[in-house]
């Protein structure tokens, strides 16, 4: 990070702390003031400027203007199994990232073992758990501000003045971008107003918890130009504590900022520019021991004998004591920025759109990877940049006609360019490679065979995307209504890779063949060009003015990919070039949904059933052809999923909100026949398994969210307001957190209670304490299998309860 940023960091947390107690001082000071000052108006939204009619509460969703198809519509008229998210319940709840909202939309699941390795899925798919592979998509498309951003670790960002999150259910291979075979979050951040507009927040907690955001808007230009700038802070001690090392680990330290400019240069031509940056330095990543699993090998060849073989115990085998002893260097350092123009034009009858943008994406970890005080592997990073540019252009149809479309053509191009390195240490020969000894396989012997080896990867791939698209609705009736869509997407890929190998001490013939067993150098090259027509159709009846039915048909399209982590090499040890590439994925979707609005609008409850079939699902394979046997990304034949999904919202009356979101997920492997093998399964050969009928992995068959909140009007510090208390509960069933479906890697199922209570002024301030957690419930976030498949299972707890204090003020 520079050296300016700590400074920078340090003066924008003076300068939120003074808005909020600033724009809460007049408030204050009106207990002896004659006469109350008038409520701040909410700012509208610039004409031309994206528009959401959020009442603040749980029970708004019939009323939020959604873009989820490109154009403004009522969340409640668009015939797509939805969850929106608007700006209040973020607030109310506290969610600041997308690991949080998971908690609010059971349908959308994170893993993220550190950013680059962040999967999210959505119904169980958008991304191969275990699988971190620059030449693979993602099938959750992340779009913020109309913007596609490729690389998952956006996922683990703050969020910045959002104005709502839509998160779409199932293919959105139409509108939006590319590979969304999975779903979408489309992310709306506040536009800039022509009325002055200023927020602050202080949030203080244990922990050392302090998060400061700040929002700024207001008119450079009457009439013509106006501005938003925001600002959001977060710094947390870590959780663990690392005894080897004596320090904290797995803390928070991140600081964004996003700008943005309104143009509005006539009546007719708008101009929005975007600006944003944001910077991570935690101390992350780090797991802990969770258990250790009885493998197929020898006895002498599983942790506990390895482990009491160097004199190792482990700091604690219990995961919630939070104690960690891993000896190396661990960080998760990441830089993203970008700058992005919307130009729209109305003709009257229709408005052109234009989206160009820029991105990039730094990466620098560290990363001890046996997680352990041993010196097995010293480090294992893969320091990465990406960068990527896109442009859009869209023309659709004004108001309201017998037939609304919207037609476009986009284009993308991204290059990931990675440098890794892993060192293995002097504990590696004996931990990772076996000799027979009188016809006993043993531990290595040659303890210098694996010091200092090291394996530095270099990889670069370019992505060339381009597409059409059209979809439109043919309003047949006043209540019959027929939205058919295609896009045409066609994707090139090229790709190199290399691997060099140095170091290590000398051995026998056989030692020397052992140690390329862990690793060997290798280079290739590859590039695949696929071409998929993907799309959907809908149907949907309006059976009253507050009840929708539809039904849906969707194809979506996931890129092929090739392999940029190494791939089998044939007998004569030359890469086996024909595994370098991956298949595309076909993802098809079928989908019938229920929308309504009863008792006057004071209960909003949709229902959604769904199957999906996935062909040439990606995957982590094991090859069964000529040559070493090997794990790496391919296809398996065939995932099954299907399930039933409710969100419900009411309003019973002025002062009660409440919510709750219940999904049923069946998802499977259908056929999947030379998949990874269990850790139960492994012995010291590796083999294929076949995995068809066992349970997706990262998929809950069970997953609901519910809570609320109760309000009444009162009376504060001399201020006219209302006091509340909120709470929230989520809840996800048991499910394994490894391609290989192990028994060891089952995380049980957990519920998660938050509670609030506090004070909104009519002034325009607020104060509310908060318990996270607050049943201090322990589970675990994620699980994985030591390297070299010992046996042992390590894992990252979820947050422990913790208790903070927000203040909010707005002018």
């Amino acid at each position: 990070m520079p050296t300016s940023l700590p400074a920078l960091r340090t003066g924008l947390l003076a300068a939120v702390s003074t808005v909020a107690i600033c724009c809460a001082a007049p408030a204050l000071a009106e207990v002896a003031a004659p006469e109350a000052a008038p409520v701040a108006a909410e700012p509208t939204p610039p004409e031309g400027a994206p528009q959401s009619t959020l009442d603040p509460g749980f029970a708004s969703l019939g009323d939020i203007v959604v873009t989820s198809r490109r154009r403004e519509e009522r969340a409640q008229d668009v015939p797509i199994a939805l969850t929106v998210i608007n700006e209040e319940l973020l607030n109310r709840t506290g969610a600041y990232n997308v690991g949080q909202v998971t908690q609010l939309a059971p349908s959308v699941q994170l893993l993220s073992p550190n950013a680059r390795n962040t999967a999210i899925t959505i119904r169980g798919l958008g991304a191969s758990y275990g699988l971190a592979n620059d030449g693979l998509e993602q099938g959750v498309g992340i779009y913020i501000d109309q913007v596609y951003y490729s690389r998952p670790a956006t996922a683990t960002l703050d969020f910045v003045d959002i104005d709502r999150i839509e998160i779409l259910r199932g293919p959105q291979g139409t509108l939006f971008g590319k590979n969304t075979t999975a779903g979408a979050l489309n992310i709306t951040t506040r536009a800039p107003s022509f009325t002055p507009d200023a927020q602050g927040e202080v949030t203080i907690g244990d922990y050392g918890f302090l998060q400061a955001k700040a929002s700024i808007s207001g008119p450079l230009i009457d009439d013509k130009l106006a501005a938003r700038l925001s600002f959001v802070s977060t710094r947390r001690d870590g959780f663990l504590d690392n005894v080897t090392v004596d320090r904290e680990q797995n803390s928070q330290d991140s600081i964004s900022l996003r700008g943005s400019l309104l143009f509005q240069a006539t009546a007719n031509l708008t101009v929005r520019l975007f600006g944003d940056y944001s910077d991570q330095t935690p101390d992350c990543c780090t797991q802990l021991y969770v258990r250790v699993g009885d493998t197929a090998k020898p006895v002498n060849l599983r942790f506990p004998a390895l482990a009491a073989g160097l004199g190792y115990v482990p700091a604690s085998t219990n995961p919630y004591d939070r104690i960690a002893d891993v000896d190396g260097a661990i960080g998760a350092d990441q830089i993203q920025r970008g700058f992005s123009a919307i130009v729209d034009y109305d003709f009257g009858w229709a408005t052109l759109t234009s989206i160009t943008a820029w991105r990039a994406w730094d990466w620098r970890p560290a990363n001890d990877r046996d997680y352990t005080a041993l010196d097995i592997t010293r480090q294992s990073a893969n320091p990465s940049d990406q960068d990527q540019s896109s442009q859009e252009f869209r023309l659709s149809s004004n108001g309201s006609n017998r037939i609304d479309w919207t037609v476009g053509a986009y284009a993308f191009h991204q290059a990931v360019e990675t440098h890794g390195v892993t060192e293995y240490g002097r504990n590696a020969s004996y931990w990772l490679t076996t000799v027979t000894v009188g016809g006993v396989p043993v531990p290595g012997t040659n303890p210098g065979l694996l010091d200092g080896y090291t394996v530095f990867n270099d990889s670069r791939i370019e992505t060339d995307s381009l597409a059409v698209f059209g979809q439109f609705t043919w309003n047949i009736t006043d209540r019959l209504h027929l939205t058919p869509g295609l896009r045409y997407t066609h994707e090139e890929k090229s790709g190199v890779y290399a691997s060099t190998v140095s170091g290590g001490g000398p051995g026998t013939a056989a030692d020397l063949t052992r140690r390329l067993g862990v690793a060997r150098p290798q280079s290739y090259a590859a590039d695949i060009s696929d071409g998929d027509l993907s799309g959907q159709v809908s149907l949907a009846y309006d059976v009253s003015d507050d009840i929708l039915v539809y039904g849906s048909y969707a194809r979506g399209f996931k890129s092929g990919g090739i392999n940029m982590a190494g791939i089998p090499n044939l007998p004569n040890g030359s890469p086996s070039l024909t595994n370098a590439t991956v298949e595309p994925e076909a993802v098809t979707t079928w989908e019938l949904g229920l929308k309504t609005q009863l008792f006057d609008k004071r209960l909003t409850a949709n229902l959604a059933a769904y199957r999906t079939d996935v062909e040439d699902y990606q995957a982590n394979v094991v090859d069964t052809g000529p040559g070493a046997l090997r794990g790496y990304l391919a296809n398996a034949d065939k995932v099954e999923i299907q399930g039933i999904e409710l969100d419900a919202f009411a309003r019973p009356n002025a002062f009660v909100d409440l919510y709750a979101n219940v999904s049923w997920t069946d998802a499977k492997y259908a056929d999947f026949k030379n998949g990874p093998c269990p850790l139960e399964r492994i012995g010291t050969a590796t083999i294929a398994c076949d995995l068809s009928g066992k349970e997706l992995p990262g998929v809950s068959p069970w997953a609901g969210a519910i809570g609320g909140e109760v309000h009444a009007d009162t009376t504060a510090l001399g201020q006219s307001g209302e006091a509340y208390f909120g709470a929230d509960a989520s809840y996800r069933s048991t499910y394994n957190a490894d391609a290989s479906v192990s028994r060891y890697t089952e995380i049980e199922g957990y519920s998660i209670v938050n509670l609030r209570a506090g004070f909104r002024s009519e002034a325009g301030w607020e104060a509310f304490v908060f318990v996270k957690n607050a049943l201090e419930e322990d589970y675990m976030q994620l699980l994985t299998v030591q390297a070299g498949n010992s046996g042992l299972v390590l894992g990252t707890p979820g947050d422990p309860r913790t208790v903070g204090l927000t203040i909010r003020a707005r002018y």
